[in-house]
């Protein structure tokens, strides 16, 4: 029987290695799996934060187109108000001359409202110091101050108040 004995004891090492083996394995198959999932969290982090610089970009460039709109629209204002004045103080004139006014200071006005620009009520309304800027006062009663004459014109945009309506008040 030292035949089997050697029989056994070779299918008892073999047994034990296939054992080793199998383990060594299941341990490297772990190891794997960890670094798998290590991997994939590190993705996922990796496309949020992708995802985020994306969307920050976009606003900060939406931002900045919304400010350079502002500033331009803020630098129309003065030519606005001229064209306005020259309107204004042209019933005498040639009637050609007058209607080229018109016709120039109303395209300007309305590109400037498709940009958003809105003009601030004045005469009449109740005086708010948000939009408008009190620059001559009549009456000296308690009342509520109400505005009375409006001595320049004030405009938001986009819901922001660009310029504030100079206006005069009374009580």
């Amino acid at each position: 029987m030292p035949e089997s004995e050697s029989v056994d004891e070779d299918t008892a090492a073999d047994e034990a290695s296939a054992e080793a083996a199998e383990a060594d394995l299941h341990a490297d198959l772990a190891a794997i799996a960890k670094e798998r999932d290590e991997m994939r969290g590190l993705a996922q982090r990796v496309q949020a934060d992708f995802e985020n610089y994306r969307k920050r970009m976009l606003r900060e460039q939406t931002d900045a187109i919304a400010r350079a709109n502002e500033s331009m629209v803020e630098q129309l204002l003065p030519v606005l108000d001229s064209l306005e004045l020259a309107v204004g103080q042209l019933p005498d004139a040639d009637e050609h001359v007058r209607k080229g006014l018109e016709l120039v200071y109303g395209e300007l006005l309305g590109v400037l409202e498709k940009a958003g620009l809105e003009r601030i009520d004045a005469a009449g309304v109740p005086f708010d110091p948000t939009v408008h800027e009190a620059v001559l006062q009549e009456g000296a009663s308690d009342g509520e101050p109400v505005v009375a004459e409006l001595v320049r014109t004030g405009y938001r945009l986009k819901g922001r108040v660009l310029r504030p309506a100079m206006v005069k008040v009374a009580r």
